[in-house]
């Protein structure tokens, strides 16, 4: 049946790999009741770790989504991977989620990773709450995260709970609003006294707390001030004010595994969090950009956000719709290629699992099944053309050539490059003229890795290999010289002269061809040949191999026969003549420069200041970003850039991102590499 947009929430779980979220996913939908039994990441049994690449992997690499029912609501739960490798599923999460719950390991606390999604989801406006998982392992301590937290995410961050036990002897957490604790010695949460010896403690922060909810509300702030305290529904609904407008980070605690506190968890997402009527998404409606109200009676439009490849049902697209209600054997067109869609195939789903239903309504989450032609990002809509403003992918940093090993391979190659992409588009594909490669484009060694496994898993087997440098060639000089070829083997033989003069062009002029023939020494007919020799032999990049570019080429004088001149003859004439003057015109090798603007911490901004020296790099300059980090700004050749992606992973552990742009070709300093002309 289809759910009233008040009573929906959209939630993604996120935060740092290892922190336990798809185990938390998996203990509400136990709670839930949705599953009988808690799996296990490690034992690849969890509901949204279920692709074979997943299960194998012993983590999450791409989002899941899981829909339950929880005290008359409807949870659309996305699971989301924490690596950064995997920051397009993240991407895809944040066009559709209402609600970020940001999970942290009790004994790890607040990493570098989930600072910076953090930011993402600040820069996104998007609501933000924080559950301290793990705090029954050893080491935990909600203490040091809470002042973590607060430290680098500033005064909205309002615990709501406090832990009763620390380590393995957690046992139930104390409600800061209610002034009461929730025991779950038995497995379920049982109402309490808060334990005396905590009563200070829990008194200080409750009346902390309280008066940080108060002074979001004038009125409720004067009741307050004359000695009148609001009860706990009156602070609720000011609390989720506070969330949804992105001024209050309410933080609770629990552990996933046991499942201790993970009910009050899913409690505090119906009452506080905000619903999809909440959000505005901008919408482009002929040529006007509109906020649609979240109606279910409105207009039909739905953004697909995921393209999942199942290996029973085959593609599911996962969308949201922003207006009115999408019902089964619904006609709507795709925006994006104007072509219509029949949805014959609606589902709920929850993992790898999907339920047929016959409706889903405006702020609502669901799937379809086998739509021919609509991608990730696209828009249905009965409503004309109207094209949903997202925020565009990330964009990939490192790309490996794919070398077929068989034909049939090589047959099937392009296909399941096209299904991966539409499932994913923070991949993208590339074939080069220059190196005569066939690129994949992603986020990182895992991203890359993954998307090879998952060809694999289609039948389709390719080697890697790093991706080469496209450098070219180009004179310094000039140089004149003669081209002929003369062949007699009986009958009509070949003859052609050619005279040709080189000289260099500026940088990005690209070829200019003259003819400067006169008296009828080359036939006005076999110009053209002579024009597209040379252009061969400046592809051919004479013994390097690299295409020669920026020259002016002027064919001023050369020989024929009446009987044994062609087209060919003067086409190789006229390649002979440009190598010749090539030898003498003081070839060099350009080698492609890219600007690059690489984000990092404060502390490696010297490293990685020093590394681009290292690599030939010319820095241009500096200038904060706008959470505190160093923007640096250089100009640095490709060659050192093939593989910098994993190499500034590693030398600043992780906290530096960097996207590079083609801008100019440049004298290459130094010897060319030996890869380069392997």
């Amino acid at each position: 049946m289809a759910v009233e947009p008040e009573k929906i929430r959209n939630v993604a779980l996120v935060g740092s790999q290892g922190s336990g979220k798809t185990t938390l996913a998996e203990a509400m939908l136990y709670r839930a009741g949705t599953i009988e039994r808690t799996g296990r990441v490690e034992d690849g049994t969890t509901v949204c770790d279920f692709s074979p690449e997943e299960k194998a992997a012993g983590h999450s690499q791409s989002l899941a989504l899981a829909s339950f029912d929880w005290h008359g609501h409807k949870i659309n739960l996305i699971d989301t991977p924490g690596a950064p490798d995997y920051a397009g599923e993240l991407h895809a999460a944040f066009q559709v989620a209402d609600l970020l719950v940001f999970v942290i390991d009790a004994s790890s606390g607040v990493d570098h990773r989930a600072t910076a999604i953090w930011h993402q989801a600040a820069d996104a406006g998007l609501a933000r709450i924080v559950f301290i998982n793990k705090l029954d392992r050893e080491h935990a301590s909600f203490e040091n995260v809470l002042a973590e937290l607060q430290d680098a995410f500033g005064a909205g961050i309002a615990p709501l709970e406090l832990p009763i036990g620390n380590g393995p002897n957690f046992h139930g957490i104390a409600d800061l609003i209610t002034d009461k604790a929730y025991i779950y010695d038995s497995g379920s949460a049982e109402e309490a006294e808060i334990p005396a010896e905590m009563e200070d403690q829990e008194q200080e922060v409750h009346e902390q707390l309280i008066e940080g909810i108060v002074v979001a509300d004038d009125d409720m702030l004067e009741r307050y001030l004359e000695g009148d305290v609001p009860n706990p529904a009156e602070l609720e609904v000011v609390l989720g004010r506070g969330v949804a407008d992105g001024s209050v980070f309410p933080v609770v605690c629990g552990s996933a595994t046991g499942p201790i506190a993970v009910d009050r968890l899913v409690n505090f997402l119906v009452e506080i969090g905000p619903p999809p009527t909440d959000r505005t998404i901008t919408v482009t409606m002929s040529d006007i950009d509109t906020e649609p109200a979240c109606d279910p009676g409105g207009d039909q439009l739905a953004c697909v956000f995921k393209t999942i490849s199942d290996d029973y049902v085959g593609q599911i697209s996962l969308f949201r719709v922003l207006s009115g209600t999408i019902r089964r054997d619904d006609n709507l067109t795709n925006s994006s290629t104007g072509n219509s869609e029949r949805l014959r195939g609606l589902v709920s789903l929850v993992g790898g699992k999907q339920q047929d239903i016959n409706s889903v309504s405006a702020g609502d989450i669901g799937g379809v099944t086998k739509l021919q032609q609509t991608h990730t990002g696209d828009t249905l809509t009965n409503a004309g053309r109207a094209v949903i403003q997202l925020e565009p992918w990330p964009e990939p940093v490192l790309a490996y050539g794919l070398v077929p090993r068989t034909r049939a391979a090589e047959d099937k190659l392009g296909t399941g490059l096209r299904r991966l992409i539409d499932e994913d588009p923070s991949l993208q594909l590339e074939r080069s003229e220059e190196t005569h490669q066939t690129l994949l484009w992603g986020l990182g060694e895992a991203h890359l890795r993954l998307a090879i496994s998952r060809l694999d898993r289609m039948g389709i087997e390719v080697d890697t290999e790093d991706m080469r440098v496209p450098y070219r060639q180009t004179i310094t000089g000039t140089g004149d010289a003669e081209g002929k070829h003369k062949k007699q083997s009986g009958g009509h033989g070949q003859f052609g002269v050619a005279y040709v003069r080189i000289e260099p062009l500026a940088r990005g002029a690209g070829f200019e061809f003259v003819d400067a023939i006169s008296g009828g020494s080359i036939p006005r007919q076999y110009i053209p040949a002579v024009e597209a020799g040379v252009r061969e032999a400046m592809a051919d990049g004479a013994s390097l191999g690299f295409p020669i570019v920026d020259i002016k080429a002027t064919v001023y004088d050369g020989k024929h026969h009446s009987v044994d001149s062609s087209e060919f003859s003067f086409n190789m004439a006229g390649k002979l003549a440009f190598n010749a003057a090539f030898a003498q015109a003081g070839p060099v090798v350009l080698e492609p420069m890219a600007r690059v603007e690489i984000t990092v911490s404060s502390e490696y901004q010297g490293d990685v200041m020093g590394d681009l020296s290292s690599r030939r790099g010319q820095v241009q300059g500096t200038e904060s970003g706008p959470w505190g980090e160093q923007v640096i700004h250089a100009v640095v050749p490709e060659s050192e850039l093939v593989r910098y992606a994993i190499e500034l992973r590693s030398l600043t552990g992780g906290r530096a991102r960097f996207k590079a742009e083609r801008v100019a070709y440049e004298i290459l300093s130094g010897a060319l590499p030996e890869a380069a002309t392997a």
